[in-house]
């Protein structure tokens, strides 16, 4: 996916725990912490405005869109199994 979360810079610059900005914004610890790894798939408007409230940023602090890592993370193509009529795009 090419949207990736800063989350885990964030709190380190605001020296705060994943254990204490679950209790500050009503999250669970499970889903705070697939969020700072970047495995969620998707964000409430309404968390994303609570973690922001309680970091003091904003959401770009937070997500950042960078579209050459996922192209980058792509199987390769197969160039020579296609010319050889052996792969397909």
């Amino acid at each position: 996916m090419p949207i990736q979360t800063n989350l885990d810079r964030v709190m380190v610059a605001r020296r705060i725990s994943l254990n204490e900005l679950s209790g500050k914004v009503n999250i669970t610890q499970a889903n705070l912490s697939n969020l700072k790894r970047g495995k969620a798939r998707a964000i409430r408007f309404s968390t994303l405005e609570a973690l922001c409230e309680t970091l003091r940023c904003q959401p770009a602090d937070l997500l950042e869109y960078s579209p050459d890592l996922y192209l980058w993370r792509e199987k390769p193509i197969d160039l020579i199994g296609i010319l050889k009529g052996k792969a397909k795009l």
